[in-house]
């Protein structure tokens, strides 16, 4: 297990002697001397995008893995694991680039908060970004240019070039997988009628009783996904992310207990899994438009 601090522990990984900058970098992994070994599980204090056009190695992030043919690119935010899995590879196989940020280096920017928007930096690596060409080679431009300004001197306007160069990279990151996601769309219909067999299920069978509200990761697990990458093909197919599915399925049991049953909405709110029939009556509101008693009464 290697666990990655800064830049700088990156260059001495891969035997590339000093950083150009302490919080960012761009790798061309073809120069790359040092080799991690198979079966090596790395983590990082900073932010990986990663590009590659072919290698033997297979990266392991969690229980998936991929290769790297055909150009896939994965971003990987802090404190994720993963792991070389596979026999070292040629020096040169090793074609594509590496672009990695420090959070410090974006703290004081508008792109921290907007970081959080960027749900792919939350995806398994199995559910990576297959690039076009044209794809590739913009956000070749945009590494490029990052590039070019680690090599010239720091001066005042350094950080932000690059801190913005790095947004426009993931905002086209957005867009791509935006495009992926539509091409996927048979696919994603078939995720949609799993999601809502289980949701169905779940429900008639009661288990929300016993085992609680589903959560999203249930979900994602049951469908071999990441939490972030479900949310995000729901919401572009549906409208609707994974926990507004949730939230659907138990407003409408909800609904057929005030119906068809005598409970108060407290047992009411018991049986589907709340702690606090405070919560219940709030959100029921707020999906509704009316407390659960005014729907009673009016129905």
């Amino acid at each position: 297990m290697i666990h990655l601090h800064s830049v700088a522990d990156l260059y001495k990984l891969f035997g590339l002697g000093n950083s150009q900058h302490p919080l960012v970098a761009v790798l061309d992994f073809s120069q790359v001397n040092d080799q991690v070994g198979e079966f090596t599980k790395i983590s990082t204090d900073f932010y990986s995008v990663m590009f590659k056009n072919y290698c033997k190695n297979t990266i392991k992030y969690g229980r998936k893995a991929i290769d790297f043919q055909d150009g896939n690119l994965i971003c990987i935010a802090p404190n994720q694991t993963i792991e070389i899995d596979t026999e070292i590879e040629p020096k040169q196989n090793m074609l594509g680039w590496g672009l990695f940020f420090h959070p410090d280096l974006i703290r004081a920017t508008s792109l921290h908060d907007k970081l959080k928007s960027y749900s792919f930096f939350n995806y398994e690596v199995s559910e990576a970004l297959h690039l076009s060409d044209k794809e590739k080679n913009i956000l070749w431009e945009c590494v490029q240019k990052i590039q070019l300004e680690l090599q010239e001197n720091i001066d005042v306007h350094s950080q932000h070039i690059i801190v913005s160069t790095i947004e426009l990279l993931l905002n086209y990151c957005s867009r791509f997988y935006g495009r992926q996601m539509i091409t996927r769309s048979q696919t994603n219909k078939s995720i949609i009628a799993q999601i809502e067999n289980i949701l169905t299920k779940y429900f008639a069978e009661t288990k929300v009783k016993e085992q609680g509200l589903p959560t999203v990761k249930f979900l994602a697990d049951s469908v071999h996904l990441s939490p972030s990458y479900l949310s995000d093909v729901l919401k572009k197919e549906t409208g609707k992310n994974a926990q507004e599915h949730i939230h659907f399925y138990l407003i409408e049991e909800a609904k057929n207990y005030l119906i068809n049953t005598e409970k108060n909405v407290s047992e009411i709110a018991y049986s589907l899994g709340f702690d606090y029939p405070q919560y219940f009556n709030k959100l029921f509101k707020q999906k509704t438009g009316n407390t659960p008693m005014e729907y009673r009464n009016l129905n």
